[in-house]
């Protein structure tokens, strides 16, 4: 097991996650890989299941196969939030459209993981998962009036409140701390994703946050990047 600070917000020491695999095998791996990481693992095989032990119990994580049996994982996740459980999610699944991720962060996830995945890239997710957003401003302006509160992944200032996902609020703080700069998508793939994705992870979550937000929230520098939209 590696060496971990518990005073550390983003160790998994101690922290407890819901796995929801049908899979077997994959459920038997990840299991022993993140009991191994430190986190207190409990597994279910279908969504009925992952239903009863994510509403009866606290969790600090849910890790949710999308193609479950009984309750399918999107739904799971929507029956899940309307309960008010509040966990962060990460979804795994074969279908990586952004049509599908659309949808699944729609639903309530957090986050995206498209299977083959490398184990580095889904313990690296769970940390982010698990880490607060940095501290900062309290608020930062957005366009047409609105404000990114930070640490609590919302926007304030409109007509409604829009809540965002942990990628969409870091993407969005990004810009926000900086609004006359443009970046390369290879910036912002290092300062919100890690690399830990590719740079179409980038355009994804630019068009996330341009169908929550209005397409004029993110500005398109052709040839060289994105920026804060200027409106």
């Amino acid at each position: 097991m590696k060496d971990m600070d518990p005073l550390d917000p983003a160790s998994p020491a101690r922290r407890r996650l819901l796995l929801v695999e049908d899979d077997a095998d994959l459920s038997s791996m990840l299991t022993e890989l993140l009991t191994e990481e430190g986190y207190a693992v409990t597994t279910v095989r279908d969504g009925q299941a992952g239903l009863h032990r994510g509403l009866v119990e606290q969790w600090d994580v849910l890790v949710v196969d999308r193609g479950l049996p009984v309750i399918e994982g999107v739904d799971l996740v929507s029956r899940l939030r309307s309960k008010g459980m509040a966990a962060p999610v990460l979804l795994l699944t074969a279908r990586g459209t952004v049509a599908d991720r659309v949808e699944g962060l729609d639903a309530g996830a957090q986050d995206y993981l498209v299977k083959p995945f490398d184990v580095d890239e889904l313990l690296a997710r769970l940390r982010a998962l698990l880490r607060p957003l940095g501290a900062g401003a309290t608020e930062l302006a957005v366009t047409d009036g609105r404000r990114l509160v930070v640490g609590e992944q919302r926007v304030v200032g409109g007509e409604d409140e829009v809540l965002l996902s942990r990628q969409e609020a870091l993407l969005l703080e990004t810009l926000a701390r900086r609004p006359s700069r443009v970046f390369t998508r290879n910036e912002l793939l290092d300062t919100v994703f890690g690399r830990a994705d590719t740079l179409g992870a980038v355009d994804t979550y630019v068009h996330y946050l341009r169908r929550k937000l209005g397409r004029g929230v993110v500005e398109t520098v052709h040839g060289v990047g994105y920026r804060l939209g200027q409106s």
